[in-house]
């Protein structure tokens, strides 16, 4: 173990310390579309029941006006994330009708990209601009890529812990710039080492196979209606998902968050040939917000992002430039379709050691070989993680996947075993242990166990994923909410509705100006 890890962890370890890591914050944005009872995409709209899209924190809408999204607060225990996220469910179910979740990632047969609905959020400027976003995503790459979903894992550190880092570390600046420093450090990490999670958790190996519209590929065919490919882990990590040229060019530098935000910054303000043929308008109306490699930031595919909490109006560039990082978004994990809310608690408490781990261990900056070896060796495990003896790349040398995977755990179990002593019992460790049985046995991976459970049923990816959305519906409706609960959500979901209404009725100013502005705010950002 690297000697600042251990003059980390013996520091956290002092009885003075200890409590802080109960303070790390846990939230989980779970994305999910709505189908039908044949499991094809629900094409009503999203249900009024359930609030504003616009203006519900906590139930809203993600690319589809079919595929809803649900959002937890930022809780301590991820025990109580995950119970939030319980309740969310189980309200949705109540006002679903004969709807149901799609249980995984990769999305049910799709209608002709034309009848996919883009999420509509009312007349307000901003509503609008969420939608012509939108349209722009479909113009650039296709509605059908839109409709994948996934689990955002929110994390961070509590804030008390990076100015005892930094005074026992000596570092010259302030506290915010030594929290910007380490939470990159922490991404650079997670760069080298988030193929493990792919290994561990990647959930969807197979496909139905209309998905690809005809073209071409390197899938294997399952049955009549499933692709997939025999050792894949995460299809929808893989090039199948976004393939964008324009955001070819585009790798943000992890090597410190001026970087970071430059060359983001500069994507959103530089045009691309391709769409400045477009243009912005057809036919007088508006089809993309701008020209230029990404209408807004947040149209940057990456497996983690690097966050901070805005305030209203402001950007999300412009709340990392003012004020540093403030948690982490990670962005690659599968919805695992055997769980009712597609991540359980073991997998949580085992992704908190995991990125303790990426946080307070030595991260070398990442030269372009390195990484380009991270970028190899996680499309390598999405594709086949699972085969027998497959190599990765390490320090520019071949090494065996599972050899690494278990060196790896080794080194995450003293954060596991410290996350423990912070909190009590040994629940971190044992979800360690998990993970190491799945590297010693791929048939207990999510990846495996999709696989297995078709072949076992004889059933298509739709087949499969329809009954296990149908099992869902049932444990969460045959459970509803307490009355008080449900009064809650209904309430939220009321007040939501009229905040949309008030927000459209109050509107000042017209939409095409505040679009200019808009795009203005980004160029205005000077460090």
């Amino acid at each position: 173990m690297s000697e600042l890890l251990n003059r980390r962890l013996a520091l956290l370890g002092e009885r003075a310390n200890l409590s802080l890591l109960e303070q790390c914050l846990h939230g989980i944005e779970r994305e999910c579309l709505r189908v039908t009872g044949e499991g094809r995409l629900a094409q009503t709209p999203h249900p009024e029941e359930l609030g504003s899209a616009l203006t519900n924190e906590q139930i809203t809408t993600d690319y589809s006006e079919s595929l809803l999204e649900f959002i937890t607060p930022a809780l301590p225990d991820p025990a109580d994330t995950l119970a939030s996220l319980d309740k969310i469910h189980r309200f949705a179910y109540s006002k679903l009708g004969n709807e149901y979740l799609w249980s995984p990632s990769m999305p049910c047969p799709l209608p002709a990209e034309e009848d996919i609905p883009i999420a509509y959020y009312g007349t307000s400027n901003i509503g609008q601009l969420k939608y012509v976003y939108r349209k722009g995503l479909a113009l650039r790459y296709g509605k059908t890529m839109q409709c994948i979903a996934g689990i955002h894992y929110n994390f961070s550190l509590p804030e008390k812990l990076w100015p005892l880092l930094k005074e026992a570390e000596g570092f010259v600046g302030t506290d915010r710039d030594y929290q910007s420093s380490a939470y990159i450090a922490l991404i650079r990490n997670f760069r080298r080492y988030s193929w493990l999670l792919m290994y561990l958790f990647g959930a969807s190996p197979a496909l139905d196979a209309g998905f690809l519209r005809g073209r071409s590929h390197q899938l294997e065919q399952l049955d009549p209606d499933t692709l997939y490919l025999p050792y894949a882990t995460s299809l929808r990590m893989s090039d199948l998902g976004y393939q964008s040229n324009a955001q070819a060019g585009l790798t943000p530098c992890y090597n410190d968050l001026t970087s970071y935000t430059d060359s983001l910054r500069k994507a959103v303000a530089t045009p691309y040939p391709s769409y400045v043929e477009i243009g912005t308008h057809q036919d007088g109306e508006w089809v993309q917000l701008n020209t230029n490699i990404l209408q807004i930031e947040n149209e940057y595919y990456s497996n983690i992002r690097p966050k901070r909490v805005t305030y209203t109006g402001e950007r999300p560039i412009q709340a990392l430039v003012a004020r540093g990082i403030q948690y982490v978004e990670v962005r690659c994990l599968d919805i695992n379709p055997f769980l009712p809310m597609g991540i359980d608690l073991t997998e949580s408490r085992f992704l908190d050691a995991f990125l303790l781990y990426c946080a307070l261990n030595d991260s070398p900056l990442l030269t372009s070989t390195s990484c380009g070896n991270a970028t190899s060796n996680f499309l390598s495990v999405v594709k086949e993680g699972r085969r027998p003896g497959l190599q990765l790349q390490r320090d520019g040398l071949p090494v065996d996947l599972k050899e690494w995977a278990g060196e790896l755990l080794e080194k995450i179990a003293p954060l596991a075993a410290l996350l423990d002593q912070s909190h009590g019992g040994d629940a971190h460790s044992k979800a360690l242990d998990a993970q190491l049985a799945k590297v010693k046995d791929s048939s207990l991976t999510p990846s495996a166990q999709v696989l297995a459970a078709m072949a076992e049923h004889k059933e298509s990816f739709a087949q499969f994923s329809l009954r296990q959305s149908q099992v869902h519906a049932e444990f969460f409706r045959s459970e509803p909410l307490s009355s008080e609960d449900q009064a809650k959500f209904e309430d939220r979901a009321r007040s939501s509705l009229a905040e949309q209404i008030e927000l459209e009725q109050n509107e000042v100013g017209d939409f095409d100006v505040f679009v200019g502005s808009y795009q203005a705010s980004i160029l205005a950002i000077s460090n």
